[in-house]
């Protein structure tokens, strides 16, 4: 089968032609259903995630672009400038590279495998997904697997609020036991929370300056949500506090936090203040017990990190290259089998044939000796028959390319191969010396 990719992400086109073609979860297996039926097609899987959609199908590209177009009632010019797709080793490829985040807007990012493995699930349950696109996907999902095992892909920050959470990691040796506290309640806040609960964090507070947005982030992540003016009742429980917000001034002072620290017994915190300008003071680093980092401290380590996923990448391309080639020849290779299966039918056949014809005048008294003769020279013809016609039809038609296939296969060397071994070739007279 055949093997297509088509797309549409961050880097094709702008988030206001992503998000008419995203595909909302709930419509999915709806989608499914009707594209196979709108284009014929036996497998069909859908990934749509918010910087990317893309369409896995045995299917042609100008049928699902088009396919796409109407069912989201874009125009389909407004699509053709702004896809791209990929076919068979190139779109097995692809699936690699996206799985291992080499595609992404951040380099190494890991939530996309997880949308990946969703989108052949849903699939799978919407029954269409066949042996091609389930071999695909699992192999897919083994080299993703493969590359986060063998390279540093993932391993260093690239955010400013992924490397808040990994210096937290630093500092703590097990932050599931640790409490924070998120200061705002912004984009970078959120990621921030959504980092710390990978991490294991469990106990989050979210400060703001209006209840309710500081509600409707908490509820998202089962924390508790209280008011800019609240920070100084509850700052004594926080192990980390990070801090996002577009105050002019500073909102945690060096006063607050060596009240905090006394009802903590001097327990270490972990400060970082994301802000321009600071929302934390910067005496507040001064304090005994307080590891206070801006946000210009995180820039090395972004930068840092950057250069590393980067020299990791590198090795992860290679991976991904030599694993899709490995597939595509093993797919191929599959298409044989049915050819060999039938050929060594044919030759036992012929074997069977006349091995019975053999017996039945040994046992009618003929010499042993002349009927294996005979049966080898019977079975030697009869077996290269067709091969011999080949190759002599190829000569004829002087179709030389045919030729050395068909050399090739009956075992034969080369023309070449040949002329070489019969008339090797001799070094060239070294000059008379004087």
């Amino acid at each position: 089968m055949p093997i297509l990719a088509l797309g549409i992400n961050h880097d094709s086109a702008p988030v206001d032609v992503r998000e008419r073609v995203a595909f909302a979860p709930e419509v999915m297996p709806s989608a499914l259903a009707e594209a196979r039926s709108a284009l014929n097609s036996s497998e069909f899987a859908i990934l749509s995630t918010c910087n990317r959609t893309e369409i896995y199908a045995d299917a042609t590209p100008k049928s699902v672009l088009a396919w796409v177009a109407e069912y989201h009632r874009v125009p389909l010019d407004q699509l053709s400038g702004c896809h791209y797709h990929y076919t068979d080793e190139s779109a097995v490829r692809h699936m690699m590279r996206v799985a291992c985040g080499l595609d992404s807007l951040v380099l190494g990012e890991p939530q996309i495998l997880g949308q990946m493995k969703s989108a052949y699930a849903v699939a799978r349950e919407a029954g269409s997904v066949g042996s091609t696109l389930h071999n695909v996907f699992q192999q897919v999902f083994s080299v993703a697997k493969r590359v986060r095992t063998e390279t540093a892909i993932g391993e260093n920050p690239v955010s400013v609020a992924f490397a808040a959470v990994s210096l937290a990691s630093r500092i703590f040796t097990n932050l599931s036991e640790q409490t924070a506290l998120l200061i705002g309640a912004g984009e970078t806040i959120e990621l921030v929370a959504r980092h710390l609960l990978d991490k294991g964090v469990n106990k989050l507070i979210v400060a703001n300056r209006t209840l309710q947005r500081a509600e409707q982030l908490a509820e998202s992540f089962g924390a508790e949500a209280i008011l800019l003016a609240d920070i100084p009742e509850h700052l004594p429980r926080a192990d980390i506090v990070i801090s996002s917000t577009a105050s002019q001034l500073p909102i945690l002072g060096k006063g607050a936090v060596e009240s905090a620290l006394k009802k903590r017994r001097h327990r270490p915190v972990f400060m970082v203040d994301i802000a321009v300008p600071r929302d934390i003071e910067p005496q507040v680093g001064q304090l005994d017990d307080i590891y206070l980092y801006t946000v210009d401290d995180l820039r090395g380590v972004i930068d840092e990190g950057k250069r590393l996923r980067e020299k990791a990448a590198e090795s992860a391309h290679l991976i991904v290259d030599e694993a899709a080639q490995t597939f595509m020849r093993e797919q191929r290779s599959l298409l044989a089998v049915d050819s060999i299966r039938n050929y060594r039918q044919q030759a036992q056949s012929v074997s069977k044939e006349e091995l019975e014809k053999a017996l039945v005048q040994l046992r009618a008294g003929s010499d042993p000796a002349q009927l294996l003769e005979q049966l080898a020279r019977t079975l030697t013809n009869k077996l290269i028959h067709a091969p011999t016609v080949a190759l002599r039809q190829a000569t004829a038609e002087g179709d030389l390319e045919r030729l050395r296939v068909a050399r090739e296969i009956v075992g034969l060397a080369s023309e070449e191969d040949q002329a070489a071994s019969e008339f090797p070739a001799t070094a060239p007279d070294n000059k008379k010396h004087k």
